[in-house]
């Protein structure tokens, strides 16, 4: 992906759908990591574009394999999960626990929690930030003394696109 022509913009839509274009997202990714003195390498860099190109749910075995067959050199499994890990702690990716896969983050941006809308016929995963769900699990929390420090919403079904396909 050519970066220098896209200029990062941090989305400004509260109802935004994650419609971003990868090369505009992975640029914002640059630049938050740059703005927070995080180096954002090659490396972790390819994995966040991977990531982005593959439009759904993707392990880190799976982007090892891709990883191999693009570069001359072969990447192990420690070295992408360590940049997985980064990735994560810089809000730019999350982990699908049921899936045990990676997704890019719509707005990393953003410190929130969302909910992930996985499609359970072709795999595919959308994000959707719900403040109200944020709010009540929270207040949820407190009721019980509870102090949460990761939430990771899952819903699984079929998306719109196999709906209209038939696929169900």
């Amino acid at each position: 992906m050519a970066l220098m022509s896209i200029q990062p913009r941090p989305c400004t839509d509260p109802n935004c759908r994650g419609q971003h274009a990868p090369a505009e997202r992975v640029a914002l990714a640059v630049s938050l990591c740059g703005a927070r003195g995080a180096q954002l390498t090659t490396l972790r860099r390819k994995i966040l574009e991977l990531l982005w190109e593959s439009g759904r749910p993707t392990g880190a075995y799976e982007l090892v394999e891709v990883l191999k067959s693009r570069d001359s050199r072969p990447v192990g499994p420690p070295t992408v999960y360590r940049a997985l890990e980064f990735l994560m702690s810089q809000g730019l990716v999350s982990k699908i626990e049921s899936r045990n896969a990676y997704v890019p983050r719509a707005h990393p941006e953003r410190r929130h929690d969302c909910v992930f809308f996985i499609c359970s016929n072709c795999g595919a995963s959308v994000e959707l930030e719900d403040k109200r769900l944020e709010c009540l699990i929270t207040e949820d929390a407190a009721l019980v003394g509870f102090r949460p420090t990761r939430r990771v919403i899952e819903v699984e079904g079929v998306c719109a696109r196999c709906i209209a396909a038939g696929a169900v």
